[in-house]
This record gives structure tokens, sequence and C-alpha cells, in this order.
């Protein structure tokens, strides 16, 4: 069970947006971006969300958050 409100809007939304961009997340959970990283770290470290980068063009990165199945069921 979650106890922290913030990393339960984040599960969430990573399970209704699979993909969302930690931009997208932060307007979604309504959080600053530096908010939303330090989140993200929380639940990354839970083993809750799943991190891989790609390159979405040859100068920038861009990271994956995948809710993991043990983030669904911490979310519940």
């Amino acid at each position: 069970m979650i106890k922290d409100e913030h990393q339960y809007r984040l599960l969430r939304h990573l399970e209704q947006h699979p993909g969302a961009s930690q931009r997208e997340l932060a307007r979604l959970v309504g959080l600053s971006l530096s908010s939303t990283n330090d989140c993200l770290r929380a639940v990354i470290e839970k083993g809750w969300v799943k991190v891989e980068n790609f390159t979405r063009s040859k100068t920038k990165q861009r990271y994956l958050y995948l809710l993991t199945p043990e983030g669904a069921q911490a979310k519940l």
C-alpha cells in the first residue's frame, strides 16, 4: 500500500498513460518537474517503475517509464 499521495497519483497516471514523459507526468500529477523527478526516483528504487532510455533523435535521449507488476499491486 502506498502512503505517499504523490507516488500513488504518479503510478495511477503511468498506468493510464504508459510511456508518458517526465514533463507530461508532472503536468498530469500537478507537480513541478523537480518534484516529479524525486517521486520517480523513489518509485524506481522501490521497483514499482522500470525506466528504459531510448533515443528520440540523434541529439536527445528520452526515458520511458513503465509500471511494473509490483507497482500495479502497490497502487491497489
